[in-house]
């Protein structure tokens, strides 16, 4: 008695089973797009939010210590920032202040505040994650005298940053970081109404502060 029949029964059943199992899972522009909407929710969940307060000074350029080492004349600044730190890449929004910046005399008052937004490359490797960074923002600047602030200058500047640094955390949520970084703007210096030709303000800022993960 022959079994071939049997088998060609049994292959088309197989087949029907096939068929119908395909027909219930969607179509692969489905599973694509669904895999692609869930990667790009679970990104966010990767990165960590962070705050980071710091202390620091200015040096070269327009700064009054024209080096980052050997200066007597250093001029703190302060400030903080604020992101998201994943396991590669991070974001941060940065907002440094410095006081005295062009100088201190008696009836000279100055500063200069900066606020940048900054692409962040820092690969995580074990408890340390160096980074670089690079972003664009506001630079402010504030020259007065006084007391009666006669002559008085503000002005609001495009400029741009670069630098990098090392974060080194101490458990799952508290880091040190050390910084070095350099802001210059896209525009002339204005000082007294008066631009001051060829001059664009740019400083480095050596920094260190706490990190916070959140």
């Amino acid at each position: 008695m022959s079994i071939l029949p049997n088998v060609s029964a049994r292959e088309s059943q197989l087949k029907k089973k096939l068929k119908k199992q395909l027909s219930k899972m969607p179509s692969l522009p489905i599973v694509l797009i669904s895999a692609v909407v869930v990667m790009g929710g679970a990104a966010p969940a990767r990165a960590e939010g962070f705050f980071s307060p710091y202390i620091g000074y200015n040096f070269g350029g327009d700064a009054g210590c024209p080096h980052i080492t050997g200066c007597e004349d250093k001029r703190l600044n302060a400030g903080a920032a604020l992101g998201l730190l994943g396991s590669i890449f991070g974001f941060e929004e940065d907002f440094g202040y410095a006081k005295n910046f062009f100088g201190t005399a008696p009836v000279l008052d100055s500063s200069v505040l900066t606020i940048m937004s900054n692409l962040m490359i820092a690969p995580k490797i074990g408890p340390a994650q160096p980074y670089v960074l690079a972003g664009v923002g506001l630079m402010k600047t504030h020259v007065s005298f006084t007391p009666s602030s006669v002559f008085t200058t503000d002005n609001n500047n495009l400029g741009w940053d670069v630098g990098g640094g090392l974060i080194v955390f101490f458990g799952d949520h508290v880091g040190l970081r050390g910084d070095i970084r350099y802001i210059h703007a896209f525009q002339d210096l204005k000082l007294l109404g008066l631009t001051v030709s060829d001059t664009k303000l740019d400083f480095g800022r050596a920094s260190a502060g706490v990190v916070l993960k959140f």
